[in-house]
């Protein structure tokens, strides 16, 4: 079995969460959705509108998704890959080369992101309404 994961915050679902994670699946059997606490999500200065708990439960939903962790920490990616012998670890091309230091454990893609959404995106003209 080939085992993915990605990680991310997936704060007010839209379709381009929805591609990413259908393109993620694509490389492999099990996909596994590290996703950020809302501890974490304090840490790194980001306020999701979802808690922790429903942000779980809408990703479970979703057929491609498999299994969804909490991200607790930025040094946890490492100890995932090795603890969950994952072999692909899947991110939007926003973030490309920044864990490139993973590549010694699987492989790393960065896909392309969905053009014309983002959730900051969707909070700006929200605001602006």
């Amino acid at each position: 079995m080939k085992k993915v994961i990605t990680y991310g915050t997936f704060d007010l679902l839209h379709y381009g969460h929805i591609l990413l994670l259908q393109r993620a699946k694509e490389f492999g059997d099990h996909l596994t959705v590290a996703l950020s606490t809302d501890d974490f999500n304090s840490i790194k200065e980001k306020k999701a509108y979802f808690s922790y708990e429903k942000r779980k439960m809408m990703l479970e939903a979703i057929k491609y998704v498999d299994e969804v962790i909490p991200e607790q920490h930025w040094e946890q990616k490492q100890i995932d890959i090795e603890q969950l012998n994952i072999d692909v670890f899947v991110m939007g091309d926003d973030w490309a080369g920044k864990f490139d230091e993973l590549k010694p454990f699987c492989q790393v893609v960065y896909l392309e992101r969905t053009p014309d959404i983002s959730t900051t995106s969707i909070k700006t003209e929200l605001n602006q309404k």
